[in-house]
């Protein structure tokens, strides 16, 4: 039994095999502190598949920022989300990404920005590409040091329709995250 525990390999759990983040960054403006990031993933065939038949995806960045205490854990002074839903519209041959700070469903509730797009890659440098997201204000997480920051990106698969959830089980082809840990200096905007 102890054989089998040596021989299985260890894989990082928030990692997929083809996704990485090739830049993160912390920027103070005069109305806050904003991430910026960019990531790299590209689009399994399936998940490509489901898209092409008007079925949405959706994708969510998280960022959390700390302060750092020597005398006990790290204290999390500010962390924020974007939500984003990627469609295609059959009908006009445009792909649509929606962006909110919410998760977003089809009830109409809640506000997010709309982009259409006219080619999948388009869209999806859309979706690679985390802009200024805002994580607080410049009182709350103080201006000097280095500042550790966790960025996660992942598919999120739990807002897909419920046979496609089920369906995504085992299917390392939905396994899009990424997760990056680093200690920032806040860059002043110009």
């Amino acid at each position: 039994m102890a054989w089998l525990l040596v021989c299985w390999p260890a894989t990082a759990p928030a990692q997929s095999k083809g996704a990485s983040v090739s830049q993160m960054r912390l920027e103070q403006a005069d109305d806050g502190v904003y991430l910026n990031a960019q990531v790299q993933f590209e689009l399994p065939n399936l998940v490509e598949e489901v898209l092409e038949k008007g079925i949405s995806i959706y994708f969510v960045a998280e960022a959390e920022l700390f302060r750092e205490r020597w005398y006990w854990t790290d204290l999390r002074v500010a962390q924020a989300a974007r939500h984003m839903r990627l469609a295609y519209q059959p009908l006009t041959r445009r792909w649509r990404l929606n962006v909110s700070p919410v998760p977003i469903t089809n009830s109409g509730f809640g506000v997010s920005l709309n982009q259409n797009f006219d080619t999948l890659a388009e869209a999806l440098e859309g979706v690679r590409r985390v802009a200024r997201l805002r994580l607080g204000d410049i009182s709350e997480i103080g201006d000097e040091g280095l500042h550790p920051v966790t960025f996660r990106f992942r598919l999120d698969t739990s807002q897909l329709p419920r046979p496609f959830q089920i369906g995504v089980v085992g299917h390392a082809d939905w396994n899009i995250s990424v997760e990056r840990s680093a200690r920032l200096p806040l860059e002043k905007m110009k």
